[in-house]
C-alpha cells in the first residue's frame, strides 16, 4: 500500500535530525563519488604508465637475469675447476697404482726367471761390460805382437795324424756297457 505524505509540518526537533541525516548521506555520497573518481584516475594513470612500468620491470628482470647468469657461470667455472682437479688426482692415483702393479709384476717375473737360472738385466750388463773390457785387452795385446802364425806351423804335434772323431772313440765304451747289462 502506498503511504501518503503528511502535509503537516513535523516538529522542529525532527527537522534537525532529518537535516543531519540528509547532510550525512550527501557527505557519504560525495565521499563515495570521490573514491570512485580516485579509482578511475588510478586506472587511467596505470594505463598511461603501465607500458612504462612494464618496460621498467622488463629491464630490471633482464639485469637480474644477467647477474644470475654471471653468478651461475662463475659457480659452473668453480665446479668445473674442482672436477678437473679431482679428475687429475684420480688420474695420478691410477697412474701410481698402475706403476706399482707393473713393478710387482716385473719383480715376480724376475724372481721366476732367476729361479730358472736366466740371468737378469744387471747380470747381463755386467757381463757385457766385462766382455768389452776383455775385448779391449785382447786388442791391446794383439797390437803389441806380430801377426800370429798358423797352429800347424808352430806346434810340433800338429804334423801328426788327426785323432779319430769323438763318436768313434765312445762307441767301444757303449758296447762294453751293453755287454755288462746283458750279463747281469
Amino acid at each position: 500500500m502506498a503511504k501518503f505524505k503528511s502535509t503537516a509540518k513535523p516538529a522542529s526537533g525532527t527537522d534537525s535530525v532529518q537535516a543531519r541525516l540528509e547532510g550525512a548521506s550527501r557527505s557519504i555520497l560525495d565521499h563515495a563519488q570521490q573514491i570512485w573518481l580516485a579509482g578511475m584516475g588510478a586506472f587511467a594513470r596505470a594505463q598511461e604508465e603501465g607500458g612504462k612500468l612494464f618496460d621498467a620491470l622488463v629491464r630490471e628482470g633482464s639485469t637480474l637475469e644477467q647477474r644470475t647468469r654471471r653468478m651461475a657461470s662463475g659457480q659452473v667455472d668453480a665446479v668445473r675447476g674442482a672436477m678437473e682437479s679431482s679428475v687429475g688426482q684420480v688420474r695420478e692415483r691410477a697412474a701410481d697404482t698402475w706403476d706399482r702393479l707393473e713393478k710387482v709384476f716385473e719383480d715376480r717375473v724376475q724372481r721366476a726367471l732367476n729361479g730358472l737360472g736366466v740371468p737378469g738385466r744387471a747380470e747381463i750388463e755386467a757381463l757385457t761390460a766385462r766382455v768389452e773390457a776383455l775385448t779391449a785387452e785382447v786388442r791391446k795385446l794383439s797390437a803389441g805382437r806380430k801377426a800370429p802364425r798358423p797352429a800347424h806351423a808352430t806346434h810340433p804335434t800338429a804334423a801328426r795324424a788327426p785323432k779319430a772323431p769323438a763318436a768313434a772313440r765312445k762307441a767301444p765304451a757303449k758296447r762294453a756297457r751293453a755287454s755288462k747289462k746283458s750279463g747281469s
